[in-house]
């Protein structure tokens, strides 16, 4: 085995038992022996010095390769190990120092999303085929991360809940003019319009996210209500009662900060509430995963609060609440690992086998991540007026208990209107 890779092994893995062969066949183990054995395959001496220089790029593009074959366990059960030993940070060995070195200093370069660059690395995710995410997204195609009410509450019932649990923060009205910014395939802006009758603009960068959204909008009735455009959140020119946005802030990138802030608040009208829902890092600034940057969210970046509220202050809003979801997305994201491999058939049918290495890899570093790692969720709540929202945060689950009311109601009315299609039919 190459001579650097050992020795950083040695140092990093202390308990449980990692077994890895080299490429020459040589089998060596990691940690004290305890629990359970988890064993990898190198299969080339090139993907050893790739490894040894830079794991956290080369080790997923060795498993996305196949120059790495886990032999017990699976991909996220050796994530697992090697996160549970280096926590929060990797390998601090010198030449490693000097790569996170290099790209905290070129962090901005990477995410200058002016208009031309943020589409073009929108759409090189989210205009992957409808197909492979309908393989492990709950119904409603939600993306982002959920909210368990329940530790045994199904992916449907928690995506349900984290639409409910946002619409009653945001306290939506009738007929207020709402703009859900990187709308997704439409299933947050379609809960406001179906329950609580908000006319939504949403916007994305994603023309299938924009063909798919209109088309749901349409066969719901709802067209009138939501429309869905193709459009980038800047060059919106308009002023809004409610503002929502869910898993977007991600892709805006730390050099564009003020410029998300600034803009949001001159289209939120002065009486308005404007909901942010985001990951975030728990530990402070940082820079982006080098495989996620090269393969999955090009010109991405995770942002610690403290680098998103200093830009809150100075466009002029005030944050009215703050809330932590800590391990809801690692539960999120295990069961949409668990979907995507218990279709993975599919989705390499649909693409192929690297493809399919790849989305392994990046739905069980993600997990392991959040659970780990120095990943979660915040959601920030803000206004241009103190009283813009109840000075406590009881109407939070008021609201909550009027929606699943609402939710019900439709639901019935639903199923009724089906019976009678149903009997009309025969």
């Amino acid at each position: 085995m190459n001579a650097l890779l050992r020795a950083a092994l040695s140092r990093m893995i202390h308990t449980g038992t990692l077994k890895i062969t080299d490429s020459a066949g040589k089998t060596r183990t990691f940690g004290d022996g305890t629990g359970e054995e988890f064993h990898f395959r190198i299969n080339t001496a090139a993907a050893e010095r790739r490894i040894a220089f830079d794991p956290s790029l080369h080790f997923a593009e060795a498993y996305m390769n196949s120059e790495i074959d886990v032999l017990q366990g699976d991909i996220y059960d050796v994530l697992k190990l090697i996160f549970e030993n280096t926590g929060a940070t990797a390998a601090k060995e010198p030449w490693m120092l000097a790569l996170e070195g290099i790209r905290r200093a070129t962090r901005r370069l990477h995410q200058m999303n002016n208009l031309t660059r943020a589409s073009s690395n929108v759409q090189r995710h989210y205009d992957l085929s409808e197909d492979l995410y309908r393989l492990f997204l709950d119904t409603d195609m939600q993306y982002s991360c959920a909210y368990f009410e329940r530790p045994d509450a199904t992916l449907e019932e928690a995506q349900l809940a984290k639409k409910r649990h946002i619409a009653a923060k945001l306290l939506v009205e009738k007929g207020h003019k709402t703009l859900d910014i990187g709308c997704g395939w439409g299933g947050m802006g379609l809960y406001l319009a179906r329950h609580l009758e908000a006319n939504v603009t949403g916007v994305t960068l994603s023309q299938e996210q924009h063909g798919i959204a209109n088309k749901r909008a349409f066969e719901e009735g709802l067209s009138s209500q939501a429309q869905f455009n193709l459009q980038d959140y800047r060059t919106i020119n308009d002023s809004f009662d409610r503002i929502v946005s869910v898993g977007m802030f991600e892709h805006v990138g730390i050099g564009h900060f003020s410029e998300y802030f600034q803009h949001t608040a001159r289209l939120l009208k002065k009486d308005g509430v404007f909901l942010l829902h985001s990951i975030g890092r728990s530990d402070g600034p940082s820079y982006t995963n080098a495989f996620i940057q090269k393969y999955i969210f090009p010109g991405g970046y995770i942002p610690a609060l403290s680098e998103v509220l200093p830009h809150i202050e100075k466009a002029g809003l005030y944050v009215t609440d703050i809330e932590i979801l800590r391990l809801h997305y690692a539960d999120t994201l295990r069961i949409w690992r668990e979907r995507f491999m218990a279709n993975r058939d599919r989705a390499k049918a649909i693409y192929d086998e690297r493809f399919c290495r790849m989305w392994e890899f990046y739905l069980a570093a993600s997990e392991s991540a959040f659970r780990w790692q120095n990943l979660m969720v915040f959601q920030i709540q803000l206004a241009h007026r103190q009283e813009a929202v109840p000075f406590t945060r009881n109407y939070i689950e008021q609201e909550e208990k009027r929606l699943k009311r609402l939710e019900c109601e439709r639901s019935s009315a639903n199923s009724q209107v089906k019976t009678q299609e149903s009997i009309a039919g025969r």
